[in-house]
């Protein structure tokens, strides 16, 4: 097999990471992705929206360790690509301060049928919960200084259901 998973003399999957302070458009990324192709039966999104936690939120700001986390990223999308035979993979990732409402991440994955889409931008996002350099800490509206927020089990157990036996 070549790279991204596909036969030899297939064309390569396209794989796009992008870490960016700007917001991002869904329809514009999904479009990017599939473009004229006639091969793509299935297109999964998914969109990480920032909480105001019960209303005490002012933004969540995100840090990350530049270039360290897009390769991360990278490898994961590559993995998704193969393992899932996709047709193409989009995932941005959001830094900076970033409203309630405010959309955080973006995972869009094509493939030419639905489970193998679901599949591979579940797969993405399970581990770029825990596997990409990201701190996320919080600002709230009374002024006060938030917290760095820890990283949760739930993610951890959620990775654990892709490893392979």
């Amino acid at each position: 097999m070549a790279a991204g998973g596909k036969i030899s003399g297939d064309p390569v999957a396209p794989v796009s990471v992008r870490i960016q302070t700007g917001d991002f458009d869904i329809s514009e990324e999904i479009e990017a992705l599939t473009g004229d192709r006639a091969d793509i039966g299935a297109v999964v999104s998914f969109t990480g929206l920032c909480r105001d936690e019960g209303g005490r939120l002012s933004a969540l700001e995100l840090e990350h360790y530049p270039g360290m986390a897009e390769r991360a990223i990278r490898a994961i999308a590559d993995e998704a690509v193969a393992r899932f035979n996709l047709s193409g993979i989009t995932a941005i990732h959001r830094y900076g301060a970033i409203p309630p409402g405010g959309n955080i991440v973006l995972v869009v994955a094509s493939a030419p049928h639905r489970q193998a889409a679901f599949d591979g931008a579940s797969f993405l996002m399970d581990f770029l919960k825990t596997d990409a350099p990201f701190w996320k800490k919080e600002h709230l509206k009374d002024g006060g200084s938030g917290e760095w927020v820890s990283a949760k089990d739930a993610d951890d157990k959620a990775k654990l259901r892709w490893q392979k036996s």
